[in-house]
């Protein structure tokens, strides 16, 4: 295997045992630290962090891996992955946006375990339960609260709205974390989706290669090379949770087929500066991720202090604009707040219009005019109609419409 050329995040485990139990992904979940008690063992925890133990302790489950509790350093409140994880006395202010359902997820809720807020897309919740609970959560309604697996009743009603709607033909695993089931319960699922003729693609929302890399083995790349496609959704917020460990389950993932895409969260005092997203991004591209989205921090509950100002925000985006491959370019993106839907951001380069001439200054100062066709000259495909049918069920979620009604 060639040498790498990057430098991955090098860590040390915190806790002492054998080799065969650091790599058992079920006794990473079983010696999970969960407790003030077990997080003192291991971090010198500041007054603010034992304030946030007592402040969380009825509003959202503190949970973290070995794994992930070893990438963060032991004497540094301020380190940045241990803000993810570590309660903190700030989880307690109003701050100046509380949802407890920032997405309004509940609006979009056709069944209990599914979110059909897009026409060709849906979410289904197959678990609450994660391996790591981060402190910043977008669906503290749900993740979490004692609901583990879909139940048989849940699970049909599931299946039954997916099979009826066929406008749905992407469905996306999500919860919790999927990767949490066992992996003949995670093959139900697939086979089971992948029996409804409507639907063609099934992506895994997951955030267990950065915080559980040992999960993903060899039986669950043979189920993802047998139900393909699947698309894979991760979850890395920062460089140093690419440990050499995480890039070599990122690469088992794409070497079989799996394409790989990043959703990030811009997370104040983490994450919030261009050379960080910068390097986590060349990272991910170099073992074939795609850097997908760059999601500003949703108002959920307890989460206020993580959240970066929106303005800061596109300032990270322009300054990484043109320095950094198109392919390295995170969509930076904003769920409108109570289930609007993403809103996206890109810089705006257009200094002037004059009638059909707009002019442009680039990202290093290069000023130019493009002189745009006029409406008139615009013609349509002639092909349009071989297509419009399928479009028109997309477009007005289902209905069935006739090829007449489109000519």
């Amino acid at each position: 295997m060639k040498k790498s050329k990057i430098n991955f995040f090098d860590y040390k485990p915190i806790i002492k045992t054998t080799a065969e139990n650091w790599h058992d992904w079920k006794w990473q979940i079983k010696n999970s630290l969960k407790s003030e008690n077990d997080f003192s063992q291991y971090f010198q925890l500041s007054k603010k962090e034992l304030n946030g133990f007592h402040i969380s302790k009825n509003k959202f489950k503190i949970q973290t891996t070995p794994y992930y509790a070893s990438l963060a350093q032991a004497d540094i409140p301020s380190d940045p992955i241990r803000l993810t994880f570590m309660p903190n006395e700030a989880e307690g202010n109003d701050g100046l946006q509380q949802q407890l359902d920032p997405l309004g997820e509940k609006k979009n809720n056709p069944t209990p375990r599914i979110i059909h807020r897009y026409p060709d897309r849906a979410l289904f919740l197959v678990t609450d339960t994660c391996s790591l609970y981060c402190r910043y959560c977008t669906r503290k309604h749900f993740t979490a609260t004692d609901q583990a697996s879909v139940n048989k009743h849940d699970y049909n009603e599931a299946l039954n709205y997916l099979k009826k709607t066929s406008s749905i033909k992407e469905v996306i695993l999500s919860g919790g974390d999927p990767l949490t089931l066992s992996n003949a319960k995670l093959e139900k699922i697939i086979h089971d989706l992948y029996q409804i003729p409507s639907i063609e693609i099934i992506r895994i929302g997951s955030r267990i290669p950065a915080t559980l890399p040992m999960r993903i083995d060899n039986e669950l790349i043979n189920i993802f090379k047998k139900y393909k496609p699947i698309y894979f959704m991760s979850h890395f917020n920062h460089p140093n949770e690419i440990t050499s460990y995480a890039a070599e389950k990122l690469e088992l993932l794409v070497d079989n087929g799996v394409p790989v895409f990043n959703q990030m969260v811009l997370l104040n005092g983490v994450n919030n500066h261009p050379a960080i997203i910068y390097a986590l991004s060349r990272r991910l591209l170099y073992l074939r991720v795609k850097p997908y989205y760059m999601f500003q921090c949703d108002p959920s509950r307890g989460s206020d202090h993580f959240r970066t100002p929106v303005e800061e925000s596109q300032n990270i985006q322009k300054e990484l604009w043109g320095k950094a491959s198109g392919l390295a370019m995170p969509n930076l993106c904003l769920d409108i707040p109570s289930g609007g839907g993403k809103a996206g951001f890109t810089p705006n380069f257009i200094t002037k219009i004059e009638g059909n001439n707009y002019h442009f200054k680039g990202w290093d100062g290069v000023t130019e005019v493009y002189k745009s066709p006029t409406n008139e000259s615009s013609k349509t495909p002639i092909m349009y109609k071989n297509y419009s049918l399928e479009w028109m069920k997309i477009k007005f979620k289902n209905k069935i419409y006739h090829q007449s009604s489109i000519d």
